[in-house]
């Protein structure tokens, strides 16, 4: 059974975001019109909302990785301070490779509200909406990137993936492994997450899913299941997951690796492990980029 630990963080994580979208939404209501003008009044408050939600999903992560790991008495202590306000004041692309403007990002329910809708009514419906999409995912990225720093900070750590049950095949085959390196494949509305543990400990920090947790296997994928055949098997036939040469073509996108955040440019963690061979370079690269300072 997975941790009561990793129950109550996700849970906490769940109504920190539910709190910031609840907040810009207010916000988004009061626009106006006049979307231009309204946007120089909203925008830089709603930016500030999401902000304040990913720095506080980011400190949450930090606390929650030694808490997870005392919960299995597993007593390892970061290498270095994990900087929480590095994972907030951005947005994060889908794939944690790139960061980008929280401004830019939350424009676009403005660019969604203008693109149809006869009334004002229903054009504020259309931003909501894109609201809704997107505010909790940067609120959760925040908080899944700082909590893969805080693994990646102690020797010897890595993950378990917990699926949240029901799930799809993608999380389904990913679900109860251990993962030395805190790089964390997801798609839109992916509600997973990392367990920290040891290799040691690592089959009874989480479980594993079962068929009957699966949303979307086909009826001659559940056949195959049921004749006895292994479900990861069954589903990797049908599936095409990222490869060591995906990788590498991310390594040499441009528009990946360097990205302004702040005043400088940045990888983002996720993009720092893609392009590490070891703990030491991803350590090295996450003090050059602001995400660990000494202790």
């Amino acid at each position: 059974m997975p941790l009561p630990e990793a129950d109550a963080h996700l849970a906490a994580q769940r109504r920190l975001s539910a709190a910031t979208l609840a907040a810009v939404e207010r916000e988004w209501a009061t626009v106006g019109e006049d979307f231009e003008r309204g946007w120089l009044r909203v925008g830089p408050r709603m930016v500030a909302l999401v902000t304040t939600g990913q720095l506080g999903a980011a400190r949450d992560g930090i606390a929650y990785v030694p808490t997870a790991l005392a919960a299995q008495s597993i007593d390892v202590a970061a290498l270095a301070r994990i900087e929480a306000s590095a994972f907030a004041g951005i947005s994060y692309s889908l794939d944690g490779m790139r960061a980008g403007s929280l401004d830019a990002l939350l424009y676009g329910a403005v660019v969604h509200a203008r693109s149809g809708g006869e009334s004002l009514g229903e054009r504020l419906v259309r931003g909501r909406t894109f609201l809704r999409t997107v505010v909790p995912g940067q609120v959760a990225d925040a908080n899944r990137m700082a909590t893969g720093v805080a693994v990646t900070a102690r020797p010897g750590v890595g993950y378990t993936r917990l699926a949240t049950a029901p799930c799809c095949q993608r999380c389904a085959v990913l679900a109860g492994r251990f993962y030395r390196v805190a790089s964390f494949q997801r798609h839109p509305r992916d509600d997973c997450r990392m367990v920290p543990t040891n290799e040691a400990n690592h089959q009874d920090a989480g479980y594993t899913i079962g068929p009957d947790d699966v949303t979307d296997l086909t009826p001659p994928q559940r056949q195959a299941i049921a004749d006895g055949a292994d479900m990861t098997r069954v589903i990797n036939a049908h599936r095409t997951y990222g490869t060591a040469g995906d990788y590498r073509s991310a390594r040499t996108s441009d528009g990946m690796l360097t990205t302004a955040f702040g005043s400088h440019p940045v990888l983002t963690p996720e993009a720092i492990y893609r392009v590490t061979a070891t703990r030491e370079d991803a350590l090295a690269l996450l003090r050059k980029n602001g995400y660990l300072s000494a202790l």
